[in-house]
Formats: structure tokens, C-alpha cells, sequence
């Protein structure tokens, strides 16, 4: 798909790879609009780009369906949607103070998981009503995983299931979804400079990413946002979980 003209819906587009995602797609020609939990944090990102900020709780229900919806009044019909709102609290299943809250657990689902299904199925079935473009292609999901999907650390267990759900639910979803001409992908980022890790001192980021095979370095926002704009140009990119880690694979602990 060629970007250009098109509109996009971006999630979690207030700061890291939302931020750096919703800036990409704006460069390339796209309408964007950006959904945050902090509005005031993606209007900051909109302004720049010329976009929309929407707040957005993309694990509820009616706020999910009121964003996309005046998402699309507002640039038209998103053909792009990608999923970059979670979060990532480090707990242990049982730790010194006895077992995990289970609603600690529960949040961490909801908005990675829930919240990526949530606006998965509302932006999707938009965009079955789109004409297709010359090729047959309605649009294009592009949701986060994570290489904790496949090799989570001791106190990662619900933000790891949390992103063993979304690798889970692409397969299904562009099965589904591919009668409608509309591709569902993943990518699976190891570890990235986003505001979290930007905080942590100098120091402890120059060790994580001496951990990293090659690149030694922590991952760049614009190359999470560089691989989905190849996600979207590649139509024969489908169904797909793409790690993004420089080879990666994270120890037990």
C-alpha cells in the first residue's frame, strides 16, 4: 500500500514507538491520528505533524469506539491502524510480599491485550466498508508484540502473556480478515529507547544494550516506525510476527 493519502490510527501515539510511528507515517503522507490515555501528551506529537489527538482508553469499550469513530469523521477512514498503547510493571507471580495483586495482573492484560483486540476489531471493521484499492487491499493492522513473548524474564509473567496473546491473535486475525483484503501483521521489538528506559541511567542503558549481539545498542524508536511503514508498503507481508531485537534473545533473569 502506498502511503500517501491514506489515513492511519495510531495507538499509545503520545511518546516512544507511538510517538516515533505516528511522525513516520505523517512523513510519508498519511493522515494521522493519534489515541493516548494522554491526550495532552499526543496533542504535543500532533501539533508537530499536523495530526489529531484523541484520548483514548483502548481497553474500554465505549471509549475505543468513540475514538475511532471520531478518528475517522475527522481524517477519514483509517486504512492503517497500529497498536502501540501498553504497559510494562516488573512483578513476580509470588514475591516477598506474597502473591501478585491479581488486578496488577489483570490491568497488564487489559491494555496490552484486550486494548489491542479492542481496537483491532473496531478499526477492522471500518475498514471492511473501504473500496478496495487496485490490488484488492482494504488496509493494514500493525499491532506490538514482544521478544518477552517468546523468552520472558523472571517478573515479566504478565506482561509477557500479556504480548504472548497479541503474537497469538495475528495468525487468526489475518485468517479472518483476509477475505476483506485487510493484512494483519505483528512485530516484536527486543530492547528499545523509549521513555522508560531513556530515564534509567546512562550507565545501566549502555549494559542492556551491551546485551544486544548486533547492533550493541538499545533499538531506536524510528526503526520500530521504519519496519511498519515496510509492513505497510510489502503487501505480501501477512499473518506475520517480525522480531525487531539485533538477534537478541533475552536471558532468564
Amino acid at each position: 500500500m502506498d502511503i500517501k493519502g491514506h489515513s492511519a490510527i495510531v495507538t499509545g501515539g503520545g511518546s516512544g514507538l507511538g510517538a516515533a510511528t505516528a511522525r513516520a507515517l505523517a512523513a510519508a503522507g498519511a493522515k494521522v491520528a493519534l489515541l493516548d490515555i494522554n491526550e495532552q501528551a499526543a496533542a504535543q506529537v500532533a501539533k508537530d505533524i499536523d495530526g489529531i489527538a484523541i484520548a483514548c482508553d483502548v481497553a474500554d469499550s465505549a471509549s475505543g469506539e468513540a475514538a475511532v469513530k471520531k478518528a475517522n469523521d475527522a481524517i477519514g477512514t483509517a486504512r492503517i491502524l497500529v497498536n502501540c498503547a501498553g504497559v510494562g510493571p516488573a512483578k513476580r507471580i509470588v514475591g516477598k510480599d506474597g502473591p501478585m495483586p491479581l488486578a496488577d495482573y489483570e490491568r497488564v492484560i487489559r491494555i496490552n491485550l484486550i486494548g489491542t483486540f479492542n481496537m483491532m476489531r473496531l478499526a477492522g471493521h471500518a475498514m471492511q466498508s473501504l473500496p478496495p484499492l487496485a490490488d484488492g487491499e482494504r488496509g493494514i493492522i500493525v499491532s506490538t508484540a514482544s521478544v518477552a513473548a517468546f523468552e520472558g524474564q523472571v517478573g515479566q509473567a504478565a506482561y509477557a502473556s500479556s504480548k504472548g496473546g497479541v503474537a497469538g491473535l495475528t495468525m487468526p486475525a489475518a485468517r479472518e480478515f483476509a477475505q476483506f483484503g485487510i493484512r494483519v501483521m505483528a512485530i516484536a521489538p527486543g530492547i528499545f529507547k523509549t521513555p522508560m528506559l531513556a530515564a534509567l541511567p546512562q550507565e545501566t542503558q549502555d549494559s542492556l544494550g551491551a546485551a544486544v549481539p548486533f547492533p550493541k545498542r538499545l533499538g531506536e524508536p524510528r526503526e520500530f516506525a521504519a519496519l511498519v511503514l515496510h509492513c505497510v508498503h510489502n503487501t505480501y507481508l501477512n499473518g506475520e510476527v517480525i522480531r525487531l531485537d539485533g538477534a537478541l534473545r533475552m536471558a532468564p533473569r
